[in-house]
Order: C-alpha cells, then structure tokens, then sequence
C-alpha cells in the first residue's frame, strides 16, 4: 500500500484552457530524449481536445503510463496515491482542466506529490474572451504559473495587452509568444514599481499597496533592512504573541467573490495596543525577513518607529488596475 515515507515525486503541472496548446507541449517534453531519460512518468490527463499524444513518437527507453480523469470528483488522495504506486511513478505530469481550479489538485495531491513545474498556456485568438469572461478562471493559473505562453499570436496583437494582464496578476511569471509561423519571443517589457524601492522611506500610496503587498511577498529579501511607509487596517486576536498585531488592507485580484484581508506581521513596543475595529493607521516601519510562526516560515516582520490615527482611503478595497 502507499504511504507517507515513500520518496516525493515531482509533479509537472500544465493548465489552461481546451485547445490552448498543452497537448502539443507535454507531446513534445516527452519526445524530447533529455526528460524520457526512462524515468516512469504517470500522465494524467484532465481534458482531452482534438489534439491526441502519439507514443510513437516517444524514445524507446521513455516509460509513460497515461491516464485519464474525466471528473474533478476522481481526484482524492488515496486514489491518487494508489494509482501512483501502483504504476511505480517516480514523476507525474498532470494535463489540467482548464475550467477546474488548481485548488481541487492541490488539496487532494498526496503528500509526497511536490510541484516541480508549473506553466500556463493559451490561445491568444481567444485568451480575451476567456479573460473577461472568467476572470477568476483566468486569475487561478497565472497566480500560480512560472511561464505563461501565448500560443498563435499574430503580428496584428499587442503584446503589452497580453502582458499588462498577467502583470495585474503576477510579477513572478515570464511570459512568451509563439507565432503561427513557430517563431518563440520572450516577453522583456519592463514593469517599473511604482514607489521607490531605494528610498531611505519607500512611501506607498492608497492605490499602489496591492501591488506593494504583492511584491514583498513574492519577493520579501529585496525589503529586507528598508522602512516604508503607508496606510493600512490594524487587527489582533487572542492568537498573536504580545506587542504584534497584523496590518494590512482588503484586496480584490479579480472580482468581488475574492476580496480578502491581505496581512503583514508587525511588532510595537506599546504591549497594551489593541487595534480596535476597523482601525484606519498610518505607519513607519523597518522591515525584517526572519521567521515566524504567523507565517509558518520566514516572511516580512514590520517593527513599527511610529503610528498614527488615519482616515478609510478613497477606495477601501485595493486592486491591481
């Protein structure tokens, strides 16, 4: 039977939505001698479109057992754990439904599954209609992925278009546009912050703190030793260590349905603080990456120099745009 000490197998995660080209990619990873290398490699396919694997084409040494899931009911754990062992994976590549969210995986993969890689494709021809259709679905993949490709991109498209969207997402993702003609070009347009990151105090406007929050979660070493300055909501419950409170602000990524309280750690020398309600602050802070448990892990720990009363900014719930 599987278990928990079994040795992790990495996991190759390809989303998007049907026809946008993951077929034609995991077709050609696994004819590509350098990954069959005759590692057992389980695929599991979540959508089947017109395009079909061709096996044929795979080197001889590669050993590929495949799988189809046609409901998103199908995936549990122990199922996904017993298919795994009993096909000896030692990797797994997982074809996606592209109007499943990654979280009906993610909480049912076993626990030694690790994300090795995860890409985002789509058919630019139709990837517009697709966004402001179902933006949530849209948000849920470039939340996660490491590449997003634009797939039959035509020289009649903007790529500052396409790019503008995904950056409204993720910072962290590079992108690319493959045209008809097979022509690959990297996306390299330059996304500027828009606060000062080497300031003696990087002062964040009202409207900037999503993209602030963004980015020194996705990349909390480059704030590491800096003070900031800007506008948040103070809370504390009976969970938090004495002199730390959380301070932050509700952020909307893509629609109504997913605006949450969006937090830092902070610590103030005042142990008897009690944030009250709704409690608009204006703060100065140093920044220190370390450890904590509020994070289960390093993250940004914001010690307070000063704190003032402050008013609800112009728009209560920060956005992207």
């Amino acid at each position: 039977m599987p278990n928990n000490s079994q040795e992790q197998i990495p996991v190759y995660l390809f989303l998007g939505f049907l026809e946008s080209g993951k077929t034609k990619f995991i077709q050609e990873t696994l004819e590509d001698k350098r990954f069959s290398n005759g590692d057992q490699t389980l695929i599991l396919v979540c959508e089947e479109g017109i395009e079909e694997y061709d096996p044929s084409k795979f080197p001889k040494k590669s050993r590929n057992v495949f799988h189809v899931i046609e409901d998103k009911e199908e995936l549990k754990i122990a199922d996904l754990a017993k298919l795994a062992y009993d096909t000896k994976a030692e990797r797994v590549i997982v074809e996606y439904n592209g109007m499943w969210n990654a979280s009906d995986l993610f909480n049912n993969m076993p626990q030694n599954w690790v994300i090795a890689q995860i890409m985002f494709f789509a058919d630019a021809t139709t990837f517009m209609n697709y966004n402001a259709n179902m933006r949530s679905l849209v948000v849920d993949k470039l939340n996660l992925c490491e590449l997003t490709v634009f797939n039959r991109f035509d020289k009649s498209m903007d790529p500052n278009e396409f790019h503008k969207i995904v950056r409204g997402v993720s910072r962290r993702s590079d992108i690319c546009y493959e045209y008809a003609d097979g022509k690959v070009v990297f996306d390299d347009i330059e996304d500027p912050l828009p606060f000062d990151i080497e300031a003696d105090n990087i002062v964040i406007k009202d409207e900037d703190f999503a993209l602030f929050y963004r980015d020194i979660m996705e990349e909390p070493e480059k704030y590491d030793g800096k003070t900031v300055t800007f506008k948040a909501l103070a809370a504390k419950n009976g969970k938090f260590p004495a002199y730390t409170f959380a301070v932050g602000r509700h952020i909307m990524t893509c629609c109504v349905e997913d605006i949450q309280y969006c937090w830092l750690v902070a610590r103030y020398d005042k142990e008897d603080f009690i944030p009250r309600q709704k409690h608009w602050i204006m703060l100065t802070a140093d920044i220190s990456v370390q450890r904590h448990k509020l994070y289960k892990g390093p993250g940004p720990v914001l010690n307070i120099k000063t704190m003032t009363d402050s008013v609800m900014p112009e728009r209560e719930v920060a956005t992207f745009y």
